[in-house]
């Protein structure tokens, strides 16, 4: 997603309108699962040596857009539904509606755990809302010895409200996973994981209502900016993180069948 070069940049109204055009054009994107309400469509050849973009439309039947915008919000209700997650914390806010933030998960042995450090962006529109992110470098947060440091080239999701008290929620992903596996593997297992991943998210917004509930119920910082006690950081702090100059790891000779990705997010 990033424009090129080492410059950091907030995403801006093209960026988010070019994000829904991408979720919501068919051109260029070829169906590989459509089953039980969700669809994963991929953009590139499988058996490429790049990362393929990943699209996956799920229908949330009884799931307001609201609802699942404060799912994939909510760091504190994460630990509850995503079993691949070691460990996510927001580093600092940027603007109103954009910060830095820190994700890890857990890969299948012999594979090691991955992370990242993301600029994370959001933009509500009326019924609709939409998060994206990308990767970057911050330099209290270096790639760690026990994992390795994934990159997202670009990641998202765009929430439509559909008029019935439920939505349609899209995630589009180009994560580069980085170790050495082939790229191939992880354009394939990529597209078994996702299905699996939406409807995870899916039953998290069924049961989040009630959660909220107990649980600080007016605490929205993503809704409400003034309850955002996170400390500022400057863009000037901040590099896009390119994946050719982080090291590679080797995991080659792993058995296909042991891989997996997470459900990580935006």
């Amino acid at each position: 997603m990033s424009r090129g070069g080492d410059m950091v940049y907030i995403p801006d109204d093209s960026d988010f309108s070019s994000f829904r055009d991408q979720c919501e054009s068919l051109e260029g994107w070829h169906c590989r699962y459509n089953k039980a309400g969700v669809t994963v469509w991929s953009q590139g050849q499988e058996e490429s040596c790049t990362v393929q973009k990943i699209k996956t439309r799920i229908s949330c039947k009884d799931v307001p857009a609201e609802t699942l915008y404060d799912v994939l919000h909510d760091t504190r209700y994460r630990k509850k539904w995503d079993s691949n997650m070691i460990e996510t914390y927001d580093i600092g806010r940027l603007t109103v509606n954009a910060d830095v933030g820190y994700y890890s998960w857990k890969c299948p042995s012999p594979l090691k755990n991955r992370d990242f450090v993301t600029l994370r962006s959001w933009l509500p529109l009326g019924n609709d809302y939409m998060i994206i992110n990308y990767s970057v470098k911050h330099p209290k947060y270096p790639p760690r010895k026990d994992f390795v440091r994934a990159v997202s080239l670009q990641t998202g999701y765009l929430i439509k409200a559909n008029g019935a008290g439920g939505c349609i929620l899209y995630y589009l992903t180009q994560v580069d996973p980085r170790g050495s596996l082939p790229k191939w593997v992880v354009n394939r297992v990529s597209q078994f994981v996702a299905p699996k991943a939406m409807k995870k998210i899916y039953k998290a917004g069924l049961k989040y209502p009630e959660w909220k509930r107990k649980h600080d119920p007016g605490y929205k910082p993503w809704v409400y900016p003034e309850q955002n006690t996170l400390p500022n950081v400057s863009l000037a702090e901040l590099s896009v993180q390119h994946a050719d100059s982080l090291e590679n790891i080797d995991e080659t000779g792993l058995p296909e069948d042991h891989l997996s990705t997470s459900d990580h997010e935006a």
